[in-house]
């Protein structure tokens, strides 16, 4: 059976009340080490290793879903948090990459073949090779292939909203899934549980989609006996650059997924609200993104319902 990364530590898909509270006591075992991040932290570790590799599983990956990727990325870190100080070889990086994406692909039971990711003709690893560097990583991941991921806890946080509509829910976790995936790449969010990953994430979206019912997610996520809250805010924090760059992919997913029946009422934080917009000592950067919340706004203030779907805290 294929695994499943919102259920890893089990076949079914309906999660029972020991295997969350297993989830939860087990996910540290799924991290990078502490060490790891605090030398990547004090830049004693070079994250140039890190950052060609991910390229190299982006590269590798390109034909493949995204949930592919997040594996092997997990594994990467897990096996370089294990290992120290890498050699930067070029050969050795990629190596290790695709063995990353090779042991992710035989997890997910993707049809993932060696001969096309190798068809470039610069470097090629022979099976032995790349069947050596795997168990190398096992032994690193102390064969801990059914990773506990921020995925895994999607469906329960999502579980302490009150969303019946389900377009809503599928709209809520494809924006988080988006900001999921964008963290992984940023060396910020290493020190962080993968459930306080996905509560932050959740959190943010919450944010862009449903404005005026914010304070209730905020508050059933704080709430949560398993959430630590000061690290939820301080991840949330950290998530507002990412945030901030995908308003571009939210509007096409509002747009998408509206229908006469359902139309998201949005009431998108943004300055560009009270119509007028101040520019100065603006860099770049945040001009370009105050436009794209202006162009959220303008859009949703043409398509606004009540939603009765969503009720109050």
């Amino acid at each position: 059976m294929e695994f499943d990364l919102e259920n890893p530590l089990t076949i079914s898909h309906d999660i029972h009340s020991d295997t969350l509270t297993s989830m939860f006591s087990l996910e540290s075992d799924h991290m990078p080490s502490e060490i790891y991040f605090q030398t990547v932290q004090a830049r004693e570790f070079d994250i140039s290793i890190r950052r060609e590799a991910i390229a190299s599983i982006s590269q590798l990956c390109c034909n493949y879903d995204n949930l592919l990727q997040y594996l092997a990325v997990n594994y990467l870190d897990r096996f370089l948090s294990g290992q120290g100080m890498l050699q930067p070889k070029p050969w050795l990086i990629k190596l290790l990459a695709i063995s990353c994406v090779s042991l992710a692909a035989k997890m997910k039971k993707a049809d993932f073949s060696l001969a096309d990711v190798q068809g470039d003709g610069r470097i090629i690893f022979d099976t032995q090779t790349i069947q050596r560097m795997e168990v190398l990583i096992l032994g690193a991941l102390k064969w801990r292939m059914r990773s506990i991921t921020p995925f895994s806890f999607i469906s329960f946080f999502n579980s302490l909203f009150k969303l019946e509509d389900p377009p809503l829910l599928q709209a809520l976790k494809a924006r988080a899934a988006q900001i999921i995936f964008k963290s992984q790449k940023d060396v910020e969010f290493l020190g962080f549980k993968p459930s306080i990953i996905a509560a932050s994430a959740l959190l943010s979206a919450s944010h862009e989609l449903f404005p005026m019912q914010y304070p209730c997610f905020k508050k059933a996520l704080s709430n949560c006996s398993y959430v630590n809250k000061e690290n939820m805010l301080q991840c949330y924090s950290a998530m507002q650059d990412i945030v901030a760059d995908g308003f571009d992919s939210v509007l096409e997913m509002v747009s998408s997924s509206v229908t006469a029946a359902n139309v998201l009422d949005h009431n998108f934080s943004s300055s560009a609200e009270s119509g007028t917009t101040t520019v100065t000592g603006m860099t770049p950067l945040r001009l370009e993104r105050d436009m794209k919340r202006r162009k959220i706004s303008e859009y949703c203030k043409d398509h606004r319902v009540q939603i009765s779907q969503i009720q109050n805290c």
